[in-house]
Parts: structure tokens; sequence; C-alpha cells
């Protein structure tokens, strides 16, 4: 390692940038996280993973830095608020706010410029952020920079959740930074603010019931699950709004009126689409994906003058599509639903959408209202396949 007009001199340029960016830097070692380790596969063999890869998909890897990095001596940890005008609090968001637009591009240039500064003593460094060899939420929490959150989410004072997170990893031999003290103590507001009841108890999500990750995931979403999905296309905030340690930031923050509708999603084509959901993690980068989310969104949002828009979906060549389309029928509900799926039924061959219309119309019979119903089967995961 060459110095960078002293280690002193780096730690002073990372403070300037600290202060300059509105973020929280801090730094740690490439030592293994063994607890982190160990939960990883934990959820892995007990299915809360949900089928997620990422940092599951290689537990040994990810916990342990000198495995893919096995040069490197520190590792540089920057948290960054996303927050902007437009994101206060207000009803009616169907995108997750670090996912409405490129809330990423603060979270580069930070990491960019800890990267600049560190190469300028003659370091070699890496950036990583959102990647699977680093636990970035393990490293910012023993990097000082945040403390676990009982939604599984980290957090910083004064910006609570609502924060990104990402890493420089490099040969500078660099002073440890001190764990935070902070806890989220008796408070447990997250916990029953899940929709779906995804946090099981504290620091321990169930992704298969995690709205987030239904919305990122192929095939089928669980008939259980999908009112609860409300009018979301992509993401949830519900855990996050409720963290008290982010409400003053929160509210600092103008409230929103521009809003991506579902009917957008359904009426849109693919090429006019995928700009919209560009930073979105979306399956193969398949339209088709963002569409079944937007029928579930609809059929929890629209009303009578809905129907014609689903009933085109009913029809299409996509069974996926048509599945969540009898569903976001049967939920608006009443005599013109009921006649829509009655009619399809008639014609129609394929058993999933077979059993999503039978269950359509018992729901449109009942007002929109689905009673305890089995889910449908789940195929049609990876390719669209035409009826």
């Amino acid at each position: 390692m060459q110095a960078y007009r002293g280690c002193m001199d780096l730690l002073s340029a990372l403070e300037d940038i600290e202060k300059r960016t509105s973020s929280t830097i801090g730094v740690t070692d490439t030592s293994p996280f063994p607890q982190e380790e160990h939960r990883l596969v934990d959820r892995v063999s007990g299915g809360l993973h949900g089928g997620l890869a990422f940092t599951y998909a290689r537990p040994e890897i990810a916990a342990r830095p000198a495995r893919s990095f096995p040069w490197a001596s520190s590792i540089v940890a920057a948290a960054v608020p996303y927050l902007r005008d437009g994101d206060g609090e207000a009803d009616g968001r169907t995108v997750a706010r670090f996912a409405d637009g490129d809330r990423y591009g603060d979270l580069r240039a930070v990491l960019e410029e800890i990267d600049a500064a560190l190469r300028v003593g003659g370091n070699r460094t890496e950036i990583v952020w959102d990647d699977r060899r680093l636990i970035d939420r393990a490293v910012a929490v023993r990097a000082g920079i945040a403390w676990p959150g009982k939604s599984t989410m980290v957090l910083t004072p004064g910006t609570g959740p609502w924060i990104l997170l990402g890493s420089v990893v490099t040969d500078a031999v660099l002073p440890v930074s001190a764990p935070m003290r902070r806890t989220c103590g008796t408070c447990d507001e997250c916990i029953p603010a899940c929709p779906t009841d995804a946090i099981v108890s504290a620091g321990v999500l169930d992704a298969r019931r995690c709205i987030s990750a239904v919305l990122q995931r192929r095939g089928t979403i669980d008939m259980k699950l999908r009112e609860a999905i409300g009018g979301r296309i992509y993401g949830c905030d519900e855990c996050l709004t409720a963290c008290p340690p982010g409400r003053s930031s929160l509210r600092a923050r103008s409230a929103g009126t521009a809003v991506f509708s579902p009917e957008q999603v359904l009426m849109a084509s693919d090429e006019d689409l995928e700009p919209f959901v560009e930073h979105w993690y979306v399956p193969s980068r398949r339209m088709r994906f963002v569409r079944r989310n937007a029928l579930v969104a609809l059929g929890n949002t629209g009303d009578e003058s809905s129907l014609e828009l689903l009933a085109g979906y009913l029809g299409g060549e996509d069974a996926l599509l048509a599945c969540h389309a009898a569903w976001a029928i049967g939920r608006i509900g009443g005599a013109p639903a009921s006649a829509i799926c009655a009619a399809a039924l008639e014609s129609e061959t394929d058993e999933s959408i077979i059993h999503e219309l039978r269950c359509a119309i018992d729901a449109s019979d009942r007002g929109g209202v689905y009673a305890d119903v089995l889910s449908a089967p789940q195929p049609f995961d990876l390719e669209e396949t035409p009826r």
C-alpha cells in the first residue's frame, strides 16, 4: 500500500466526502461474518429466503470477503440517503420510493469519490454495491454506519432506513470504525406494519410473504397474498414508513402527485414500458412480470370501468397474465365481472385459468370478496406460453 499523504489525510478526505454528501461513511476489515453466514444458511434451509438468490445463493462467499477480495485489507462502507421532494407521507404510491427513478445515482457518486480518494495514494480499489459477493448490511453495521433494525433493514441516525448502501474494497490498511451502540430497543412498529406479516419476529423476514420479494419473482402470485398487495406494482415501503427514526426525514419531503398507474402499465407497449422500469429487477427483463403485478394492482384499485382492459388480458395468449386478469376481474366483482368470467369459462381449456375463473366467479357473486381458496398452480415461470 502506498500512503495517501498519510492515513490521516485519507481519513480527512473521507470525512469531507461524508459532510458534503450528507452520507455516513465508516471502515471495517475483510474478516468473515460467521453469524451472517449462519443466518443465510438457516433462512435457506427453512425456506424463508423465498427462492431469492443474491447473497443466499453462496453464503460462504457473501459472508467471507477475503474469498472474493484476497488482495484487500479494508472495506470503506457508505450509507447514502435517497429521499427527495415528492417522497413525503402520502397514500397511493404504486412504486416504492427507492425504485422511483434512478435513486442509485447519488450512491454511485459517493462511492466514486471514495474510490478516487483511495486511488490518489496508489491503492487498489473495487466499488461494490448490490453484489452477491458482499453482504451490504452486515458490512454497514460492522463499519459503524448503521444499526440492525427489526425489519431486517439497517438504520442510520436522522435518516432511519431511507438509505442505500455500498462499499469500496481496498488494499489500504485503515483504522476500523467502532460499531454503533444504538438498537431499536423496545420499538417494534415495523412488525405489525407489514401487510402480509412477513416479519415473523424481530430481525427475521419470510421472503415468501414479503411484497417486495413477491413482486420480483417469476410465476403466479399466491392468491392469498394478492389482496394485501393493494395498488403496488413494485416494492413496498410499509416497514420503512412505520420506522420512527426515519419519520422526520420523510416528513421533511413534500408529497408527490405523479402516480405510475396499473392502467399505464397495461396499456403500454414493451418498448414504452422498459424505460420506466429500467432500474427495477424484472426477471429476464420480461415485461410480462410487470404486467402481472399491474393486473393484481388494478384488481385491487379498479372498478367496472377497468373490466374491458382486464378482459383483453383474459383473452390474450399469455396464460400467466390471463390467470391474474381473471383474479382482478373477480376482485372488482359484480354482475358484469361474473358474466365476463362465465363466458370465458365456456371455451377455456387451460386448467390454471379454469381454476382462476371459477374462483373469480365466486368472488364476483360475493361483490369482489374472495373466500378461502387454494393457490393456483404455478406454470409458465420462464417463457410466455401461448394457449
